[in-house]
């Protein structure tokens, strides 16, 4: 990491998203991990599902071992332009409108959970009276 470091845009390491040519930023640092998708023990497909934007998080969620944060030092190429990745915005529920309910639907609701059920069973008991007549023979 000696000498004078490479600053890349959000946009320059976007380009590196292929299995041939996998770059990553991690914590404000540009790595090339492209020998090293092979063998990473999650599979290339995660370090690949990481490029194109700032992989802090998914770094970070992982909680990778002091072992293999020291590894990262071969694989650096520079830092990022930072003014360059998106700033993260906080999510914010859509707003939805107030719903005043009417008294007169939660009556009607009531009303049908007691009648419905009622309903139900007179039939019930109907179509079984119904079959339930004597044959004559």
């Amino acid at each position: 990491m000696g000498g004078e470091r490479k600053v890349y845009t959000l946009a320059e390491v976007s380009q590196h998203n292929h299995a041939k040519d996998c770059w990553l930023v991690i914590e404000g640092k540009v790595f090339d991990v492209t020998k090293f998708l092979e063998d990473h023990p999650g599979g290339d497909d995660v370090l690949l599902s990481s490029t194109g934007k700032d992989a802090t998080d998914d770094f970070e969620d992982v909680g990778h071992s002091s072992s293999a944060r020291a590894m990262m030092d071969e694989f650096y190429v520079g830092d990022i332009d930072t003014s360059t990745i998106p700033s993260k915005r906080k999510y914010a529920p859509p707003k939805q409108p107030h719903y005043e309910q009417d008294k007169t639907s939660e009556f009607i609701i009531k009303l049908l959970q007691f009648l419905v059920p009622l309903l139900i069973l007179g039939l019930a008991f109907g179509v079984r009276s119904y079959t339930k007549t004597p044959a004559s023979s």
